[in-house]
């Protein structure tokens, strides 16, 4: 009911705030399947991919050090170990194409989306070599980054490095922004950090309050925060056209139904194990249930790189193979052994086809469930810390 950080003011406007529903459990429906068909009747008409989605995603083993010639590469790698068929693998370029990343200038690039830095060229360029190494075209984009021309009435009151989405004119900014990553030829626009740069918190930060206390929104508090981002995430479905859309760090009940991808949990990690089991297990388990009725939930990438143990890897890359849920991998070239590419031929030979939802079934008791059922089968993740040790809670 807050816009921004002060109470909505609708004047003669009348607000629909909630619609409450409720469902009856069938008999011997367990607790994950009476949930997931709940979230089915809170979303009855999610926006989902034709097709299962999987590939590579660069930023777990490159973090921002990245080039056209790494992601042809990469779409090369994911080509060959990806199998044939009608689903073809995604190759995406993470946080690391736009200029700000190229010119070791600091910040004045900043915000610049409409070309390329000097180690990419041409973005059109780079999707077509993509697509000629035989993988879709992915990009990543942060919408809110302020450039440091934008204009001083397009920036939020609250953090003048971030766009004002309720300011008509910066929904027009993104439309073209997105367009334009459309018509380079990219597949999949995976756009960040609208949530943060809008509230200046993580959802750990939030706590009671969502963001910090006595603003609001430059056009004034006549739209709740959740209006003004339905705005933009309609502002970018529409601009995105039939491209595919991942949400990340965008609120889940606002993105059902706009994007046909969502990223669920927190950052997994291609440097520390513990990371990655503690976010990409716990999100797969408890946000799984709303994988195909918000949207296709990405529970985040394996990170294929020599400093995580391939034996605790492993575990992670078979369970979201399995899981019915978006399968992207970012491969380390100098990780890539005999073993990694056998498993991940496997990995990437079922995420290619349609599984059914994997349920946890012992998510009642742990934060990282190690017992699951998938394809009808039940099998066990023997999930460790990072010194090897059994994990327990």
């Amino acid at each position: 009911m807050r816009s921004g950080a002060l109470g909505v003011a609708l004047g003669d406007r009348t607000l629909t705030v909630c619609e409450v529903l409720a469902r009856a459990g069938l008999e011997d429906e367990s607790p994950f399947a009476a949930l997931h068909a709940f979230c089915r009747q809170l979303s009855p008409a999610p926006r989902l991919p034709a097709g299962p989605v999987f590939g590579s995603n660069d930023w777990y083993y490159a973090y921002g050090n990245n080039s056209a010639a790494t992601i042809v590469a990469d779409a090369e790698r994911i080509t060959d170990l990806a199998p044939g068929g009608e689903h073809r693998p995604f190759a995406v370029i993470d946080d690391g194409w736009q200029p700000a990343r190229g010119r070791g200038d600091g910040q004045r690039a900043v915000g610049v989306w409409d070309h390329g830095n000097e180690k990419f060229g041409d973005m059109a360029d780079v999707a077509a070599a993509v697509r000629r190494a035989g993988a879709r075209p992915g990009i990543w984009y942060r919408p809110l980054l302020a450039a440091t021309n934008a204009p001083d009435a397009w920036r939020l009151p609250r953090d003048r490095t971030a766009l004002d989405p309720s300011v008509p004119e910066v929904l027009e900014h993104v439309a073209a922004d997105v367009a334009q990553l459309r018509g380079w030829g990219y597949d999949l626009i995976k756009h960040d950090f609208s949530t943060y740069d809008v509230l200046g918190r993580w959802g750990f930060e939030m706590g009671a309050g969502l963001t910090s206390d006595g603003w609001t929104f430059a056009t004034g508090a006549t739209r709740t925060t959740a209006e003004v981002l339905d705005g933009l995430y309609a502002t970018i479905r529409r601009a995105a056209g039939d491209t595919l859309v991942l949400g990340c760090n965008t609120v889940s009940h606002l993105s059902a139904g706009q994007f046909e991808l969502c990223r669920t949990g927190d950052d997994t990690s291609g440097r520390v194990w513990g990371r990655t089991r503690k976010m990409g297990v716990n999100t797969l388990a408890f946000r799984g249930v709303q994988h195909g009725a918000f949207y296709a939930a990405d529970a985040d990438c394996v990170g294929v790189t020599t400093a995580i143990p391939w034996a605790q890897n492993r575990e992670w890359l078979d369970l979201v193979a399995r899981s019915g849920t978006p399968l992207f991998v970012s491969i380390a070239p100098d990780a890539l052994g005999a073993a990694q590419r056998r498993d991940l031929r496997a990995a990437l030979a079922r995420a290619a086809v349609p599984q059914p939802l994997g349920e946890p079934l012992d998510w009642q008791g742990t934060t990282v469930p190690g017992r699951w059922r998938l394809d009808g089968e039940v099998r066990r993740y023997a999930w460790v810390d990072d010194d090897g040790a059994p994990l327990t809670v």
